[in-house]
């Protein structure tokens, strides 16, 4: 069985008036099942299109790009849509609830577009929120809750649809720095569970917890190996570009 998620010489160009932006430069790339995998780089260095590419939320503009062994770039905007609903997980920095949804309902959302029925998906919802330890918040808002409680509950979200893959986008930009140790060792026990990580993040400190470190600069990999490794931090100082 191949990798969960693949690149073969994925580009992805934009064009900024004369000029081309290679903001993702022939990586290539492969994560296999229940890895936890750091994607480092500063701004421009090309980790927010590569999430964008591994999230099916773009597709390459040149190269291939296989999830779960599918060619994602032959999909059009509604199998993108499935594949993303039933493979992936995703956790973002801003945590993008839905103000007028309750705890309960804003986890059921991923589920309510698989068309999973209603009483399965509270059920579901509520074990992902226990999990999470809001079991007791079920009914408040999202504005009732620290921004630590809000990203776990992005957590069971993510969690919910049990997907192949946990995209996790600067999960702790928001946060303080206690709360973003207890976020990092929710993905720790994620990945002791059996979920593949990939953490997409500028910090260091943040892409140690990984097992593994692909780093980018201009849109290429410049490292790609154990996150523990001396080399695994050295940075070149040209972090020039102009999309991230």
């Amino acid at each position: 069985m191949g990798a969960l998620i693949e690149f073969r010489e994925v580009c992805k160009f934009y064009k900024m008036g004369d000029s081309i932006v290679r903001a993702a430069d022939h990586i290539s790339m492969q994560i296999e099942r229940g890895e936890f995998v750091a994607i480092v780089g500063q701004s421009g260095s090309g980790k927010s299109t590569c999430m964008n590419i591994i999230g099916c939320l773009d597709v390459p503009t040149e190269g291939v790009y296989l999830l779960d062994g599918r060619d994602v770039g032959k999909m059009n905007k509604r199998e993108l849509a499935e594949i993303r609903n039933e493979l992936l997980g995703f956790i973002f920095q801003q945590y993008n609830l839905l103000p007028k949804l309750n705890l309960l309902e804003n986890v059921e959302v991923p589920l309510m577009y698989a068309g999973v029925g209603l009483a399965e998906r509270r059920e579901r919802a509520k074990a992902a929120l226990e999990r999470v330890g809001l079991g007791d918040k079920l009914r408040h808002k999202p504005s009732e809750l620290s921004g630590g409680q809000q990203q776990r509950v992005s957590i069971a979200r993510a969690l919910v649809g049990n997907p192949a893959v946990i995209l996790a986008d600067e999960p702790t930009g928001a946060l303080d720095s206690h709360t973003s140790r207890e976020v990092l060792a929710m993905l720790q026990d994620m990945h002791k569970a059996g979920n593949t990580i990939v953490l997409i993040t500028h910090d260091n400190s943040i892409a140690v917890q990984a097992q593994r470190i692909i780093r980018l600069e201009d849109g290429r990999v410049v490292y790609d190996g154990d996150a523990h490794a001396p080399q695994a931090m050295v940075q070149s100082s040209a972090m020039g570009g102009m999309v991230s």
